[in-house]
């Protein structure tokens, strides 16, 4: 059996990544480790033992030109909530930014927002 385990995503700053993740939507640290020349740091959503993101400083010029354009601008992670109209209130309070209202589609209820970068 194979699982995808985590997804990296490249920021700017651990901290102000980590604190718009779990501050912002909630998700858990779930691990932040000093390596030396690097953090590992994890996040998932509440009580996930599924995909967790990695927080990934980018470490050059190069990477640096992909924090907030992970996909080309085509959306980057598809979030699933057992409470839809709580998730998103207590997010709009926090400043996340939707670029839409919500509007329901065969398979749920859907509402497109972009991360502290843009993604």
């Amino acid at each position: 059996m194979q699982q995808l385990a985590l997804v990296s995503v490249v920021v700017d700053d651990y901290d102000e990544a980590i604190t718009f993740f779990v501050d912002g939507l909630g998700f858990e640290l779930s691990e932040d480790r000093d390596e030396g020349h690097k953090r590992w740091v994890v996040v998932r959503p509440p009580g996930s033992t599924g995909c967790g993101l990695v927080l990934a400083k980018a470490s050059d010029a190069d990477q640096q030109t992909r924090v907030g354009d992970q996909t080309g601008g085509r959306v980057f992670l598809f979030l699933q909530t057992d409470d839809f109209d709580g998730d998103r209130r207590r997010m709009t309070e926090y400043g996340v930014e939707f670029l839409e209202e919500p509007r329901q589609e065969p398979y749920g209820t859907v509402a497109v927002f972009l991360d502290l970068y843009g993604n």
